[in-house]
């Protein structure tokens, strides 16, 4: 039996998904805390998710993690899609 996972806390809140999704310079990601480490995944049109490839810290909070994906990706941005944010 898979123990339940922690509320947010005030304030916060999870998508529908149970995981915060970020639109990273034109792509969504999706991150998951799996234990005491951050599980980053890529997610297609299709809703399917695969790997990203990407270590996120385990120190990083997750009210820290827009700001992470844009120092990590900055040189993927563009004029038409300049931005990093959590989609809700």
């Amino acid at each position: 039996m898979a123990a339940a996972e922690p509320s947010p806390a005030p304030g916060q809140h999870r998508e529908a998904h149970g995981h915060p999704r970020f639109h990273v310079f034109g792509r969504v990601v999706e991150v998951r805390r799996e234990g005491a480490l951050w599980q980053a995944y890529r997610v297609g049109a299709d809703g399917k998710r695969t790997p990203s490839g990407f270590v996120i810290p385990d120190f990083v909070q997750e009210q820290e993690l827009a700001q992470f994906l844009e120092d990590l990706f900055h040189e993927s941005a563009s004029p038409h899609n300049g931005d990093v944010y959590r989609i809700d």
